[in-house]
């Protein structure tokens, strides 16, 4: 059965960023839904898939990423408050069947993703 997952690198350092706040939502109707949230191991990624099996549904998800709150935290020149509090990652999961991967690469002035493996 199909899954999600996610990542976070710390590109600014070079590393995976371990303690990022991520919450999951889906979206049903006319509302969110928090589905998961935890904190990023060591290696930037959660200890299990997000959802999986038959609790992954197609349809619209958001990944909120606290990454203002993990930069404040390093050791960088960063302003207060930050330039980017929240990564928020809004994607459409067609076939859940399959392995979705929803990386985050963030820096205190930039973020990215994509759809990996």
């Amino acid at each position: 059965m199909g899954r999600l997952t996610t990542h976070v690198l710390d590109t600014a350092q070079g590393q995976p960023a371990a303690g990022v706040r991520v919450t999951l939502h889906r979206h049903s109707g006319e509302e969110w839904f928090v589905i998961a949230s935890f904190l990023t191991n060591g290696d930037g990624r959660s200890d299990e898939p997000l959802v999986e099996d038959d609790a992954f549904v197609a349809g619209t998800y958001e990944l909120t990423f606290a990454i203002g709150e993990y930069f404040a935290a390093q050791d960088l020149d960063t302003p207060d408050p930050p330039f980017f509090d929240e990564a928020i990652v809004r994607f459409t999961v067609s076939d859940p069947a399959k392995h979705y991967h929803v990386p985050l690469l963030a820096t205190p002035w930039s973020w990215t993703t994509y759809r990996g493996s």
